[in-house]
């Protein structure tokens, strides 16, 4: 006797969907004839779709999808026949593609994450094949290309800055759970996180119309970044990220908002004092212990107003 199924009584619909291929590492490399000079581009690029693909959830219906693997060939092949810089630039033109050449797909998701090689210095001279990583910062861009228009958010991650005096923190709540001490010097360390969301482009064409604004912005925002961190007097984490973020809506017009994460990577005094009443601590702190963790986490949005 065949089992009895049970009626499903729940009412149930596809409310959010999207697919694709994540984690494509793409290596490209332009080699200038004239000059004999190689620049390289490493990424790692997420590619997303979104359209009337509801029945391959639903119904079992492949018919409408695009196979991730086709997406993968797609990425590498616009990589060969278009610019991968700037990043910007490259995620239009690869989520512009899937919506021309598929009718039923209505917004392409595109993470490009660009990887740091920086080119050799040998003997005073640029090297003109040989490059370095000189640390784990990346450039990340997300678009979003849809049939009005395209959205790009592009930013900074894991850009490692520390110093080692110039922030204080004092004036803040006291309770019954408070331990922390005020100090007005102390080490102040983070991985900046930091973006800017551009107005939106109608088209691919007004991508492409002035691309060089995303290098540029790209450039301000890290030298603001960097030259506020290191001479900002810090009252806090907060008052300074409110300052880069402020600096960088001045210098990116086209941008709407901007924002940081950062931690506070914490270093803690070591009391010496046990051992020969050496004395660590205070103006006469020299060694510090990093930690690894807990971490404060500090966050903004800055828009225009």
């Amino acid at each position: 006797m065949l089992p009895v199924r049970s009626k499903n009584t729940t009412m149930a619909r596809l409310s959010a969907a999207r697919y694709g291929k994540d984690n494509v590492r793409v290596y490209k490399v332009h080699k200038d004839e004239k000059t004999g000079q190689q620049s390289v581009t490493e990424m790692t690029v997420c590619c997303l779709l979104e359209g009337e693909i509801e029945t391959s959830y639903t119904q079992a219906d492949n018919s409408v999808v695009v196979a991730t693997d086709s997406i993968k060939n797609t990425i590498y092949i616009k990589a060969k026949e278009h610019p991968v810089n700037p990043p910007e630039l490259y995620a239009s033109i690869l989520g512009q593609h899937f919506l021309d050449k598929y009718a039923h797909i209505s917004a392409a998701h595109i993470n490009v994450i660009v990887h740091r090689w920086t080119r050799m210095v040998i003997d005073g001279q640029p090297h003109p094949h040989s490059f370095l990583r000189d640390g784990q910062e990346t450039r990340n861009v997300e678009a979003t290309v849809t049939r009005d228009g395209i959205s790009i958010k592009s930013g900074i991650v894991g850009l490692q800055v520390l110093k080692s005096t110039g922030s204080a923190f004092h004036g803040f709540v006291r309770d019954e759970f408070t331990t922390l001490k005020e100090t007005w010097d102390r080490i102040l360390s983070t991985d900046v996180d930091a973006g800017w969301t551009w107005k939106k482009f109608d088209n691919l064409a007004a991508v492409q119309e002035g691309v060089e604004r995303f290098d540029a912005a790209w450039e301000a925002a890290r030298q603001i970044t960097l030259k506020t961190f290191a001479e900002d007097e810090s009252a806090s984490v907060q008052a300074t990220m409110y300052k880069m973020c402020e600096k960088i809506l001045d210098a990116v017009p086209e941008a709407e908002k901007t924002n940081y994460s950062l931690p506070n990577k914490h270093y803690f005094e070591v009391d010496l004092s046990w051992h020969k009443g050496l004395q660590n601590t205070g103006k006469d702190a020299e060694v510090f212990a990093p930690q690894s963790g807990p971490n404060g986490l500090i966050k903004c949005e800055v828009s225009r107003s």
